[in-house]
Order: C-alpha cells, then sequence, then structure tokens
C-alpha cells in the first residue's frame, strides 16, 4: 500500500473584519495551494438542499448533502474567490440574504455539522491547503504545522466595514457598526459548540497597523522558516 502524501494546512482563525479572508485567498494563489472558506459551507449546503428538493428540517439527508458536498473555491485572475458549487459559479448567490436564512437554518443541526467537519478535512490534498474560519486550527485541523489567529481592534475592523460599505454606496453608522462587531465577538467566543479562540500553538498576528501585504509576507515568512515553502515560493 502506498503511503499517504503529505500536504501542509495553514489555518487561519480569528475573528470577523481582521481580514482572514482576503489574505488566505493572496496566499492560496501566491503558494498555488488549496483554499478552504469554512464560513461558506453551510450556505453551500443549504444551497445545494434547495437544488436538489430537500427539506431545511431533514437533517439526515441534509447531512448526506454535507458530507459529499462538491465545491471547490478558486482564485480568479482579478483576485476574486470563485465558489462553484456542482459545476455551476454561485459566488454572487452565495451572499444574498435568502441563502444567508437557509444557512441559519441547517447551522444548528448536529449531523450536518458533523458531516462538514469530514468534508472539510477532505480539502485537505498536494500540494497544500489554506484554511479560512473560526475553528480551523483548534477543531478542524489541531494537527496543522502552522496556525495563524488573525486579530484586529474592534475600532479598525468597524473602521474597514465601514469603508467596504461606502464603496457600494452604502453609509452606514461607525458606532453601530462598532456594537455590531462587539456583540458577533461574544456569540463566536462563548459558544458552546468550537468557540472562537486562538489555537495553544497558534502565532497571533495583530493586523491592526498591518497592511494585507505585510500580513501575507508574515505569514510567507512564517511558513518558510518551519520548512513549509521554499525560498521561491515566498519571494
Amino acid at each position: 500500500m502506498a503511503a499517504e502524501k503529505y500536504a501542509p494546512v495553514i489555518t487561519l482563525d480569528g475573528p470577523g473584519g481582521a481580514g482572514k479572508g482576503t489574505v488566505s485567498m493572496l496566499l492560496a494563489k501566491q503558494l498555488g495551494w488549496h483554499l478552504l472558506d469554512s464560513g461558506a459551507l453551510y450556505r453551500l449546503v443549504g444551497l445545494a438542499a434547495e437544488h436538489h428538493g430537500v427539506a431545511l428540517d431533514n437533517e439526515a439527508s441534509l447531512a448526506v448533502l454535507a458530507e459529499h458536498l462538491d465545491v471547490q473555491f478558486l482564485v480568479s485572475k482579478d483576485e476574486l474567490v470563485q465558489v462553484i458549487l456542482e459545476g455551476e459559479d454561485v459566488s454572487q448567490e452565495l451572499r444574498t440574504e435568502r441563502v444567508g436564512g437557509l444557512a441559519s437554518r441547517v447551522a444548528p443541526l448536529p449531523a450536518v455539522r458533523q458531516a462538514l467537519l469530514a468534508r472539510q478535512r477532505a480539502f485537505n490534498e498536494e500540494p497544500g491547503l489554506i484554511c479560512d474560519g473560526r475553528d480551523m486550527g483548534t477543531v478542524v485541523f489541531p494537527d496543522a504545522p502552522l496556525k495563524i489567529y488573525l486579530t484586529a481592534t474592534a475600532d479598525e475592523r468597524a473602521r474597514r466595514r465601514e469603508q467596504q460599505l461606502r464603496e457600494k454606496g452604502i453609509t452606514a453608522s461607525l458606532a453601530d457598526l462598532k456594537k455590531d462587531i462587539l456583540e458577533r465577538d461574544a456569540r463566536d467566543m462563548n459558544r458552546e459548540t468550537a468557540p472562537l479562540r486562538p489555537a495553544e500553538d497558534a502565532v497571533e498576528v495583530d493586523s491592526t497597523t498591518l497592511s494585507i501585504t505585510e500580513v501575507v509576507d508574515l505569514i510567507l515568512a512564517e511558513a518558510k522558516s518551519r520548512g513549509l515553502i521554499s525560498q521561491a515560493s515566498s519571494a
């Protein structure tokens, strides 16, 4: 029996607004590794259920969908992440409030959560995997050779969110955005299942005063120092 190939994993956990999505996408693109956006998976299960006519209270059937979810996360040339579900680009549909509502109904189901744990681990293929989430280093890939906990102050995360919304022509209150961020942090950190916290061996990176490029370079340097990538990969 042939020996199983080793595929390195870099996990990025942390609160919303810290930059995990952008940093993960850039790392995956630069290294040519696979990408896992764990936060999209519950939305994808909900969308797959809709496509296949599976009721959102049919936990057993939803778990089967989750376990065999046919999804790819691809980094496009213009540095956007394309989400491909069963051969169809659902990147835009995935962000809608309707699909968010589907996700909120399937996420609490224990059988779905367990099935997605196995599905997430199946993303670990050569040449390597970049994982973006809340519990990637603590639950999904506890043996990952490099775990990053990316954070930033609530004020900075609110400022970034306000800027994103302003670029879309949406006006928002910084105070309200900060309040929402702090409330979400509290929910994530105090939930019973897989609470948001740094893994014991995680490298904590505060991106408050760092550019995206500086964060990416820091992680690449750490990966190189651990022998996960070559000098050429991090150049």
